[in-house]
């Protein structure tokens, strides 16, 4: 197992450079994907990349285009570079990094299998997100016929990228906020089952959210219905592997 960190920055500033020096810790390679930030966020990174030049790689998109545009960018340059798994975590301090052993631990243990974040929530979690998460595990559920994913949109993961590198070569992901459902849904389809592990989750550290409310919320509807789409063709595998 080579496993490295994957976060997507997108004009997280203040944020980045203390969840850095949390990772550090870890002793983990990571590699920050810059989705065509602020020039004030460009600078910082810089600044993290020289700091931590040993352990930290810096992508540049030109321009932004999505959480998974970034995400997708980093999984083809860790790919490239011998990595086998890809461990994602957000740039805005939402997760405890604490849980990054847990992860790697049960990665070893299911070397084939995605291990997803089952958020726990706080007082501080907006209560339209909580009520929206419940909405969009409902149809994760019918696009897999399955609840095998705990969580359709956490961005805290674990990815084999043997798995991840089969499935960029047959499919093109949401880019946007809709593509943690997405990529779970279409690997579940692929055959990899999950692991869904119990995190806290706050919300956010440096007071910077990307998600706009209708906006990406007709993105996630979209989303689903395509998926919803391609699951109807899927139904006796789906169902068969309930039976295995």
């Amino acid at each position: 197992m080579k496993p490295c960190l994957l976060i997507p920055v997108y004009n997280h500033e203040r944020a980045i450079v203390p969840l850095l020096a949390q990772l550090q810790a870890f002793g983990l390679p990571c590699i920050l994907v810059d989705d065509g930030s602020s020039p004030a966020c460009r600078q910082v990174l810089n600044d993290c990349a020289a700091w931590h030049g040993s352990w930290v790689s810096l992508l540049r998109r030109p321009a932004n285009g999505g959480k998974g545009a970034a995400v997708v960018d980093g999984f083809r340059w860790a790919i490239g570079q011998g990595y086998s798994h890809a461990l994602q975590i957000d740039a805005d301090g939402q997760h405890r990094v604490d849980d990054i052993p847990k992860f790697l631990q049960l990665g070893r243990q299911h070397p084939e299998k995605m291990i997803l974040g089952a958020p726990q929530y706080q007082a501080d979690a907006p209560k339209s997100r909580v009520h929206g998460r419940k909405i969009t595990n409902f149809w994760v559920a019918v696009n897999t016929l399955s609840r095998a994913i705990g969580d359709g949109m956490c961005g805290f993961r674990l990815y084999p990228l043997a798995a991840i590198a089969q499935l960029l070569a047959g499919s093109r992901l949401a880019p946007g906020m809709a593509f943690d459902i997405d990529i779970a849904v279409r690997l579940y389809w692929q055959g990899l089952d999950a692991v869904n592990l119990l995190t806290p989750v706050r919300y956010p550290l440096d007071g910077v959210s990307h998600f706009d409310l209708w906006r990406d919320n007709v993105k996630i509807s979209a989303t689903h219905a395509r998926l919803f789409c391609g699951m109807l063709p899927r139904i006796p595998r789906l169902l068969a592997r309930h039976w295995r």
